[in-house]
């Protein structure tokens, strides 16, 4: 007889699985998951007492006991150690937590593909990674409790009732491996059929309708923004599926999704795709899977692999069978009553709207109307849309929806409440507002100016570096020799090197890194720019890495002290350019901010690289040779020395301004 899966088992005696593993329990007959494959011995006695009317009598359950008393005896369950850390923790601090030396939670590190020293920060979720590895459980020390907290919302009572509600699923995966396109094919296949017209609106999440309940899709790009509202304390998926190309195989991205989906503590669903890809070989896929702590069901582990094509729609149905049979075994319950609770999954200013939140329901119903509080945002809500773009008027867990209403635009990951009164939101979102002001005001950036002093004070060990530069060629070569300039007292380190413009997310990781960022030949763009200001991120520009290398040896021994600084005066783009006899190229441009001076110098740039920077040859408004030209005007840019000037160019004037000593 072929062995019988117990989920498989329980469908057929028309129980659910949870139900069949706890009747065994009272036998003593332990059964680990609803994956565990069952004996002949175990099934044939289950066949035979639920044939009958009457209940299954204890004998043969002695029977089972002793079919079962052949395997390998249990081993015994250790109870995990306990530890409390805080939220900003390094390498050398967690593992002086977990008793054990820094080069080997290194080594760890490394195994995950995280290259970190022993001051490096690390995020809780690869820290509680890394503690279940040592048989111990992290948790957050709790933050000690504000006098602003006075006015937060009471508790629930806890009479409430809790039903059975959605399982919230997020996929997960590496670049290309087809999450999207699973997305989309789960979508026309079992959400398209009930709409008129097909899918009206997408809102980032949506709901799946099938025979045994809905599911609760996250559509989010993948483990990052997972990561992200982790981040931010929001718990809000129960399951995450894991897609893997089945020609590719696990790449460094999935192994990062894993990691953040144990560390999450989420069952994971494998859904092998591009099966009917050549190339494809499914059995590598499982065996690099096992290397990794996700061993096969079918290989006697407990994780379940689907193959799946996203392309033709192969395994859809029973990979949403398997995400039903999971959900089952969580029990997955919220109290439909109360004041609705939930989390913004993404939001957005919308320019006919005004701002707008999709916000996932997880506790009580959320009715038009209610006094609403997000963050450091309050407002009432003014609509509700659900994910096929229908407007309702309530939304009960497990319910993706958007909200109109809010006052601003909240963050991805904030905590959505209901609150009792409009006041009393204000009230909450002011507080909030003022704490996260003088949260940020504590925070110190690192700058080559204060270098120095935070060097001596100790507040420094570490010179973080993010470099981008316009060619990998000299990233690699910048890096080398920046990270030479360590000494006894602070060490140098490239946390992060990149070709192309330095954007926005260059500086929220140099941010979050408390790093500089240097830039060879390369501008922010103006996105990045702002976000550096707000941020307080320092960005230094440079063209020669020699100034750069004497720049941070100055600035390691306390001797830098600039005597000019740039200052940008504006930019033009180029939108016309005319060739003139015995002049050259003229740019007919647009002056997009600030000002152009004819005494200005000027840097020619090309999606945010630097191609050229030289001096003004000409300045003209129509025929007329003039000194400036101001935000909103049309001129005619001569550029001394260089003719390679190209439609959609931007030119940056500048000068250098003495700096007060």
């Amino acid at each position: 007889m072929s062995k019988i899966r117990l989920y498989e088992m329980a469908k057929k005696l028309n129980v659910t699985s949870k139900e069949l593993i706890n009747y065994l329990k009272d036998f003593n007959v332990e059964v680990p998951s609803h994956m565990s494959t069952l004996d002949d011995e175990v099934v044939d006695l289950l066949n035979e007492a639920f044939s009958d009317e009457d209940e299954i009598v204890e004998e043969d359950f002695e029977e089972i006991e002793k079919a079962k008393t052949k395997k390998k005896p249990a081993k015994k369950k250790t109870k995990k150690k306990v530890i409390t850390v805080e939220e900003q923790l390094t390498v050398a601090r967690l593992a002086e937590k977990l008793a054990i030396p820094a080069t080997e939670l290194i080594k760890k590190l490394m195994d995950l593909g995280m290259m970190l020293n022993q001051n490096a920060p690390v995020d809780f979720d690869t820290a509680s990674l890394l503690a279940e590895e040592y048989g111990a459980k992290l948790e957050m020390k709790a933050a000690e409790q504000d006098e602003s907290e006075s006015v937060e919302i009471e508790e629930e009572p806890e009479n409430l009732e809790p039903v059975p509600r959605a399982p919230v699923v997020t996929i997960m995966g590496h670049v290309d491996h087809g999450k999207t396109s699973l997305l989309d094919k789960i979508r026309q296949s079992h959400v398209a059929q009930s709409e008129a017209g097909g899918i009206t609106q997408h809102i980032g999440a949506y709901q799946v309708e099938l025979e045994g309940g809905k599911i609760t899709f996250l559509d989010t790009p993948g483990h990052e923004a997972f990561t992200s509202m982790r981040a931010r304390g929001a718990q809000v998926t129960d399951i995450a599926i894991l897609v893997v190309a089945a020609n590719d195989g696990v790449m460094p991205q999935t192994l990062e999704a894993i990691s953040h989906a144990k560390a999450a503590n989420v069952p994971i669903i494998v859904a092998i795709n591009k099966i009917d890809a050549p190339g494809a070989n499914p059995d590598r896929v499982k065996q690099q899977l096992s290397e990794h702590g996700l061993i096969p069901e079918d290989w006697g582990g407990d994780t379940i692999c689907v193959p799946v094509s996203a392309l033709r729609g192969d395994g859809i149905g029973e990979l949403l069978e398997m995400i039903n049979l999971v959900a089952e075994m969580q029990e997955l319950k919220a109290p439909v009553d109360g004041l609705a609770k939930g989390t913004v999954i993404e939001a957005k200013l919308d320019k006919f709207r005004g701002p707008v939140a999709t916000v996932l329901i997880q506790k009580g119903t959320l009715k038009v109307g209610d006094p609403v509080v997000a963050g450091t945002v309050c407002g009432r809500v003014r609509a509700l849309t659900n994910d096929k773009g229908q407007n309702i008027k309530t939304a009960g867990p497990s319910t993706p929806v958007e909200v109109l209403g809010l006052g601003d635009v909240p963050h991805a990951g904030d905590l959505f409440q209901v609150t009792t009164s409009e006041k009393q939101a204000r009230e909450i979102a002011a507080k909030r507002l003022s704490k996260e002001k003088e949260e940020m005001q504590k925070t110190t950036r690192v700058s080559l100016e204060d270098l120095f002093q935070q060097i001596q004070s100790a507040d420094i060990k570490e010179l973080r570096l993010l470099i981008k530069t316009d060619v990998q060629g000299t990233a690699e070569a910048v890096k080398q020799q920046l990270e030479k300039l360590s000494n006894e007292e602070v060490k140098v380190v490239a946390i992060h090197t990149g070709v192309g413009a330095i954007s926005e997310s260059d500086i929220n990781l140099a941010a979050a890194s408390n790093a500089i960022v240097i830039g060879f030949s390369v501008r922010p763009d103006a996105i990045a720019k702002k976000a550096a200001e707000r941020e307080k991120v320092d960005i230094r520009t440079y063209r020669v890495i020699y100034d750069a290398v004497e720049d941070i040896k100055k600035a390691l021994k306390g001797m830098l002290a600039p005597v000019y600084k740039e200052e940008v005066l504006g930019h033009a783009e180029v939108r016309e350019v005319f060739k003139v006899p015995k002049v050259g190229n003229v740019a007919g441009s647009y002056v997009l901010d600030g000002r152009i001076l004819r005494s200005a110098s000027v840097r020619v740039l090309r999606d945010n690289v630097v191609i050229y920077e030289g001096e003004l040859a000409s300045l003209r408004r129509f025929k007329d040779d003039v000194r400036e030209v101001t935000s909103g005007f049309e001129c005619g840019i001569g550029v001394d020395k260089f003719n390679d000037i190209k439609v959609g160019d931007i030119i940056e004037a500048y000068r250098m301004v003495e700096v007060d000593q």
